[in-house]
């Protein structure tokens, strides 16, 4: 942790070695400068200035030379007194300079560089890393203390070029970290403040070549730690000003650029240029080795940076998400973690780019245009990385990329259909997007065994089903405008996917055979609908071949398994009972949407059960007994499907016998016929019919539970007669109902007049107990 490391720094300086001398000295130096500064502004001092500078800097000569002679008996001591000697001199040489000028610019300047360059000198022989601390400390500190405002900023820039010109000279003696960064954060920490607070434009000229200048200083002076530390057995790089530099720096010369997008991406790339030729330079060599791979990181980073600055936002877009899928490759090739999170934030990164760019102009031509291209490399990205995970030993993240790559893939395709195609062709358009998809994800399951790709070819053949009916609501029928030519594409790409299914285990396939068997059947009932109502046929022409498909599907699970189950082959049989319960329901509701259809069988005339509805509905029952008769022997549907049936068949009978009220009768096909005397008769002669054939067949045949049945249909008759009929007794459709039911129940009587009996256990004589 760096903050416990620095509070260890902080509390050894302070506990260790001669604490007095080392607080002492800062604290005299400290207050040297004060006086100083209040001697300058009150004039209390009569003295003449010259003599003043001359007896500070007479003292601290006496100060330094004492130092050195003590080097040896006492070196704490002696190097605490040498620093602030030394940034007493360099103090005295700045205020000469710029607060009473006694000393011309070039001979101040030189005065500082002999100062400086001397304390490093004395640091590097004494191995003495307080005293270049304590000596460059002061010299950062002097303009600071005895500012006035109104200097020369290209004299303190160059007074820090000269301080840092000593940390690059001692750096190439001893690896002496802390002074590297304590020049460091002086540096650009007053360079900044001075930007914020008096920059202006007209400074450019003055102030670029220091950046520059400074910025070379603290590019080199890693190299030599970095060398110093290898020489000594330890390959450490300073991560701070490896990373900091050039942060640092370019966003200076961003500030300096006030912005400018061009300068600023030139600026990038070179720096993009200097990283990446430091990285090639140093790669063979093995001291150097810890700094390759970091400036190689910083050259694809500032090369990245470029990239925003330069192009638009789709461009820059495609180049971060095809940069950031090549960042997971190498991630996982060097089996290291920091690429892989630098692809990660730079495909996030395309996402934000791309979409800042949407409320850009609408492009001119489909496909071709920035928008598509960088959401189809944004797509391409994150399959490429899921592929990368896939193949390494860490796929975790596989599955999170490959849904990444397929939601931009299917949201930048639809976006593109929403802004070219014409609305009546959106759902013939999206379909030819569900087969593309499901066929290039099938294409990559032949050889990448992941189940996500199964999920995705099953969800993509499933689509259509949703679509045939957009279809329909667009153009009246699937197959119309470009709908022929999607489906046909949809058969020849699901045929060759579901074929490449055939080898894979698991429910995918299933789902995938059932949309791809849902939606042709949805797909062939729609447009036979169509057919019927441009043929101008009867409602039950509709009803019938809307739903023909589908009987016809169900029927072939049953009995022609192979049929249905191309081309899985004999994979189908995993699978087929759960195919056969779900086309068993959705028959079954079909069957009871017909009952609310009057069955027009125009232009034929209508008869009863001879009409197309009666007929479809009839083969509904066929098919749902078979399938219920084929259902395992513990399953609870075909324990009841005796009852079951029954109740269907019962409700076909009676809605057989609306439908011949309304077509013979000449009632209207409505609910309120339910109130008209002739559909009441009918019911009750029919309805007896059936509870007296229940009665006696149950009685012949001894089948208790059917004469039970008919009894209580019967009963029910009874009870509709004394609630229902009896407003009709007063024409003859009412009387009629009374006399049939009444002559009904007295054949039973004749034919079955009692329940049939079960047979009584008889005892040792013979009779009955």
């Amino acid at each position: 942790d760096p903050l416990t490391r620095a509070a260890r720094v902080i509390k050894r300086w302070f506990t260790e070695g001669n604490v007095p001398v080392k607080v002492g000295m800062l604290v005299l130096f400290a207050g040297v400068a004060a006086l100083l500064k209040y001697a300058s502004d009150q004039g209390w001092v009569a003295v003449p200035v010259e003599f003043r500078y001359a007896g500070v800097a007479a003292a601290a000569l006496a100060g330094l030379v004492f130092g050195w002679r003590q080097r040896e008996r006492r070196r704490v001591f002696a190097l605490s007194l040498q620093g602030g000697a030394i940034g007493v001199l360099l103090l005295v040489a700045f205020a000469a300079f710029k607060v009473h000028p006694l000393l011309p610019a070039g001979a101040a300047f030189a005065l500082s560089v002999v100062l400086v360059a001397g304390a490093g000198v004395l640091a590097v022989m004494q191995r003495a890393i307080a005293l270049a601390v304590l000596g460059i400390l002061a010299g950062f500190l002097a303009p600071i203390w005895l500012s006035t405002g109104t200097g020369s900023h290209v004299a303190l820039f160059a007074y820090y070029a000269v301080l840092n010109a000593a940390i690059l000279a001692i750096a190439w003696w001893r690896p002496w970290r802390v002074l590297n960064l304590m020049g460091f954060v002086f540096t650009f920490g007053i360079g900044t403040l001075w930007g914020v607070l008096q920059y202006r434009p007209d400074h450019f000229q003055t102030t670029e070549p220091f950046l520059l200048l400074f910025f070379a200083f603290y590019l080199a002076i890693p190299i030599l730690y970095a060398r110093r530390r290898a020489a000594g057995g330890r390959r450490i790089v300073d991560a701070c000003l490896v990373f900091g530099t050039p942060l640092v720096a370019f966003s200076l010369q961003a500030a300096l650029l006030e912005g400018a997008r061009m300068p600023l991406a030139f600026c990038a790339l070179a720096l993009a240029l200097v990283y990446l030729v430091l990285a090639w330079m140093l790669r063979m060599r093995e001291r150097y080795q810890p700094l390759v791979a970091p400036y190689a990181v910083l050259a694809v980073g500032f090369a990245t940076l470029a990239v925003p600055l330069a192009l638009s936002a789709q461009a820059t877009a495609s180049v971060f998400a095809l940069e950031g899928a090549a960042a997971v490759w190498l991630g996982l090739r060097q089996q290291r973690r920091l690429p892989q999170i630098a692809g990660l934030l730079l495909q996030l990164a395309a996402a934000g780019s791309f979409l800042i760019g949407l409320e850009a102009g609408p492009p001119a031509q489909a496909l071709a245009n920035p928008r598509f291209t960088g959401g189809l490399l944004i797509a391409i990205a994150g399959f490429a990385s899921a592929w990368s995970y896939r193949r390494s030993a860490k796929s975790g993240p596989a599955a999170p990329y490959y849904l990444w790559g397929l939601v931009w893939w299917i949201g930048t395709a639809l976006a593109e259909i929403d802004r070219f195609a014409p609305p009546a062709a959106d759902a013939d358009l999206i379909l030819v997007l569900a087969t593309l998809t499901a066929l290039l994800a099938g294409v990559a399951r032949r050889w990448i065994d992941a189940a996500a790709l199964d999920v995705t070819v099953a969800a993509a053949l499933a689509a259509a089903v949703p679509l045939a009916f957009a279809q329909a609501d667009a153009h009246a029928q699937p197959f119309a405008g470009l709908g022929l030519l999607a489906w046909v594409l949809y058969a020849g790409c699901g045929i060759y996917t579901l074929s490449g299914l055939r080898r894979v285990d698991g429910r995918a396939r299933g789902f995938a055979h059932a949309g791809w068997v849902a939606a042709w059947t949805v797909a062939l009932g729609l447009g036979l609908l169509e057919l019927a109502k441009r043929l101008g046929l009867g409602d039950g022409w509709w009803v019938t071949l809307a739903a023909a498909p589908l009987l016809a599907v169900a029927a072939a699970t049953l009995w022609r398994p192979g049929w249905i189950g191309w081309p899985l082959a004999t994979a189908f049989q995993a699978w087929r009972p759960a195919l056969r319960n779900g086309l068993l329901l959705v028959l079954a509701l079909a069957f009871v949407n017909a009952l609310t259809w009057s069955g027009d069988a125009a232009p034929l005339p209508w008869i009863a059960l001879l009409n197309p509805l009666d007929l479809f509905q009839a083969g509904a029952l066929l098919v749902l007994a078979n399938g219920l008769q084929s259902m395992p022997q513990r399953s609870r549907l075909r324990a009841q499907h005796p009852m079951l049936l029954a109740v269907a068949g019962f409700a076909l009978i009676s809605v057989i016998t609306l439908r011949a009220t309304h077509h013979w009768g000449g009632v209207d096909w409505r609910p309120s016929m339910l109130q008209t005397s002739l559909v009441q008769t009918a019911l009750t002669v029919v309805w007896s019919m059936l509870g007296v054939i229940g009665w006696v067949v149950g009685s012949r045949r001894g089948r208790r539970t059917l004469w039970l049945a008919g009894a209580v249909l019967m009963a029910v008759v009874l009870a509709k007669l004394v609630l229902v009929d009896r407003q009709h007794l007063g024409n003859l459709l009412g009387i009629a109902s009374f006399i049939a039911y009444g002559l009904l129940c007295t054949a039973v009587g004749y034919f079955a007049p009692a329940p049939p009996k079960t047979a009584a256990p008889r005892d040792s004589s013979g009779e009955t107990a």
